[in-house]
């Protein structure tokens, strides 16, 4: 069935630019994109007509880099930090990432499912039609399988694209302690061929960084997955310089993702080798660190800048992509519509979705929400609010409360 949308603008975000199409209309058969153009232009092919007022249409939001799925809550340790107890005193009390992988072991996953639904439905009521997922609160196989499973279970029983990342070199659980190659060979040689054979694993991430892996250990990660087939993604640059940037970009890595303290070396790397920066100020602001990313030396070297919400339970508990968006212009400067292509089109790059995603063109899948706003830039200006009149996912409109 062919759908005309129509009496509406459309920010197609083609090249990552607004590409406005005042007065326009979209024509979508079988999911997704088959013309758009001038509304006075819309080919008259019996298509069933659905009027949108006026609304401005841009593609899906994207949230790109998401740990929705954990058990437990750390708000109590927000709420700690906040009256004077230092993050080094609450991890040697048990808490920090450690208690996350406790609660996260100890629960089952209908558990986990159920917390992640409800997180995962604030993104959709904001817009997000694509959201990729990481493992890494289980830290073993047997535990980073059940959670492979949840974010599975979630992308087949919600109205999103889900894309589900092992993140299995997070952290180092505590019966390796002190063991952290000897972990890395528990990743290489016996986690991730088994995930990746049961067909649960989409791309691979690691955290390069001094509280956690060594670039050596990431490119031990990076091998055996390519070795597998399977893409690689990178957290880097959070809190210190150690080339995890440069490494990403060396092994063609979809993205690297933090990159407060990325060198001019490791953004020329990542420009030439396409790799996108993913940006996350929800992160940034919740610790309240102080170092930008070098934004100007992203833009210098043509790296694509996406925008995500981290959502994690220790570091960025974000629940709105939006707000991302008007974090990163806040922060870190970033024009309205360098946000907006940062969660549509080089989201989209991110997670290897671009041919198919991110944008509105022909050919491409008929993802788009229809806004209720006077310009693109409303998206970033805003901080909250329900914006969006109408959520469409290849094709259909969304009818999001049937899973409230």
């Amino acid at each position: 069935m062919k759908t005309l949308w129509q009496h509406c603008h459309l920010a197609t975000m083609a090249g990552g630019q607004y590409g406005v199409i005042e007065d326009a209309a979209l024509l979508t058969a079988n999911g997704v994109i088959e013309w758009l153009g001038p509304r006075s232009a819309a080919p008259a092919q019996g298509a069933a007509v659905v009027d949108l007022n006026g609304a401005w249409v841009t593609p899906g939001l994207i949230d790109c880099h998401t740990h929705t799925v954990f058990g437990g809550n750390r708000s109590g340790e927000f709420e700690q930090r906040l009256q004077g107890v230092s993050y080094a005193e609450i991890a040697a009390a048990g808490g920090g990432i450690a208690s996350t992988v406790r609660a996260t072991r100890a629960a089952t996953e209908q558990q986990l499912y159920a917390s992640a639904r409800q997180r995962l439905l604030n993104l959709l009521r904001d817009g997000v039609t694509t959201v990729e997922i990481k493992s890494g609160y289980g830290l073993d196989l047997a535990n980073e399988r059940k959670l492979l499973r949840v974010i599975r279970q979630l992308g087949e029983t919600l109205p999103v694209d889900v894309r589900a990342t092992c993140l299995a070199a997070h952290a180092l659980p505590p019966e390796f302690a002190g063991r952290s190659d000897a972990y890395i060979d528990e990743v290489c040689e016996v986690m991730l061929p088994a995930l990746a054979a049961e067909g649960l694993v989409d791309a691979v991430d690691a955290f390069c960084e001094y509280l956690a892996f060594s670039p050596a250990q990431t490119e031990r990660v990076f091998q055996r997955a390519q070795a597998l087939g399977l893409p690689l993604k990178l957290h880097a640059e959070q809190l210190s310089a150690l080339g995890g940037a440069s490494l990403a970009a060396r092994y063609q890595a979809l993205s690297a993702d933090h990159l407060e303290f990325i060198t001019e070396a490791d953004a020329q790397a990542m420009g030439q080798a396409g790799t996108v920066a993913v940006l996350l100020p929800g992160a940034f602001y919740f610790l309240r660190e102080t170092q930008l990313p070098p934004i100007a030396l992203l833009r210098q070297h043509g790296v694509a800048m996406a925008i995500a919400t981290d959502l994690n339970p220790g570091t960025s508990p974000a629940l709105s992509l939006r707000l991302m968006l008007n974090m990163a212009c806040t922060l870190f400067r970033l024009t309205p519509e360098e946000a907006l292509a940062g969660a549509t089109l080089h989201a989209a790059k991110a997670l290897g979705l671009q041919a198919s995603h991110g944008s509105l063109e022909v050919g491409k899948v008929a993802d788009f929400v229809a806004w209720g706003i006077e310009r693109p830039a409303d998206l970033a200006y805003y901080l909250g609010g329900d914006l969006n009149q109408r959520v469409v996912r290849r094709g259909h409109t969304v009818a999001l409360q049937e899973y409230l």
